[in-house]
């Protein structure tokens, strides 16, 4: 198994959240924020039959994320947990993944989309259509989510980088 691997991205992410303190910590609470995904010319032909979708995944690279931690404190419990049971971006390897509305594709390759929770100038990896039959099951249980009553709406400074380090 290789220990480096490489990763393209395939566009950026506009939001209007210039840093993360303040940004929406999931789409279910960005409250409508509209953002726009600009993919690169070379993979805009694979953009082609997404307009049927209400929703999509997006992938993409947390660039300002901090160093990982094995422990965290989510934004939405007051409780240390392991941090492959939050969504904190404090990760060994910072992928983001948010499911967005589909709002049109209004010129070739950009994207706008609402219910955004990422930083202006994230970059785009992937995108993938939002299925409801592979994607939802609303009877799961949730872990220590189900427990925590937080309505947390904004990212407040936990998470943020060391000044002058990008990953």
């Amino acid at each position: 198994m290789p220990d480096l691997l490489t990763v393209e991205t395939i566009g950026v992410i506009e939001t209007p959240f210039p840093e993360p303190k303040g940004t929406p910590i999931q789409p279910s609470r960005a409250a409508g924020a509209l953002g726009r995904v600009r993919v690169e010319a070379r993979y805009r032909a694979a953009l082609r039959d997404l307009e049927g979708f209400e929703r999509i995944w997006l992938l993409y690279w947390l660039h300002r994320a901090p160093e990982a931690r094995l422990h965290v404190t989510p934004f939405l419990d007051s409780r240390q947990h392991g941090l492959f049971a939050t969504r904190a971006p404090a990760r060994p390897c910072p992928i983001g993944m948010s499911a967005v509305r589909l709002l049109g594709i209004v010129e070739d390759g950009v994207l706008e989309v609402a219910d955004v929770d990422m930083i202006d100038g994230t970059p785009l990896l992937d995108i993938k259509p939002y299925v409801p039959e592979f994607d939802s099951h609303p009877v799961s249980k949730a872990g220590w989510f189900d427990e925590a009553a937080s309505q947390r709406c904004l990212a407040d400074g936990r998470f943020e980088a060391e000044a002058g380090r990008a990953r």
